[in-house]
């Protein structure tokens, strides 16, 4: 190592752990601010509730034990989150038709509708929030929350 190379090290890490700490108090403060948010934005859907609804639109259904693999979540927590949602009407149980023993999770009219509504609110708070940021940072920032996202999920 060289004596250029070297004394770079310290610096560098040092300025990655200060991102780092600087990320972490960031991300807590953007986790506090959504489920601040959800709660004013729909509050018959608990973030956790539109989270599901949201899944199960975009996968056209599936089995509670997927989600429950999807997010990392225990089988009895998503359970209980499926009968709530089931009992207030976002979502129904619907049997696989290739196997019959199986039952697939499927939006409610009632859960196609809130969705909606909480999506529209929600894309409407973001532009909001975002409107003096030029078009090249929002390219960066949405590039900068999917690769964090993929490299979270690879590494949970």
């Amino acid at each position: 190592m060289t004596a250029v190379s070297a004394a770079a090290t310290p610096a560098r890490s040092a300025g990655s752990v200060a991102s780092l700490e600087v990320i972490q108090r960031e991300l807590t403060a953007f986790a506090r601010r959504a489920r601040a948010t959800a709660a004013r934005m729909h509050p018959e859907l608990s973030l956790v509730a539109y989270t599901i609804l949201a899944h199960l639109e975009e996968q056209q259904g599936c089995r509670a034990t997927d989600l429950a693999a999807h997010y990392l979540l225990d089988k009895s927590t998503v359970s209980r989150q499926v009968a709530a949602l089931e009992r207030d009407g976002f979502l129904e149980r619907r049997t696989d038709p290739t196997d019959h023993r199986v039952q697939v999770l499927h939006l409610a009219p009632r859960g196609v509708e809130s969705l909606a509504a909480a999506r529209v609110r929600r894309q409407e708070t973001f532009k909001e929030r975002l409107a003096a940021w030029d078009p090249a940072d929002l390219e960066r920032f949405a590039g900068y929350l999917v690769r964090y996202n993929e490299d979270a999920a690879a590494h949970p």
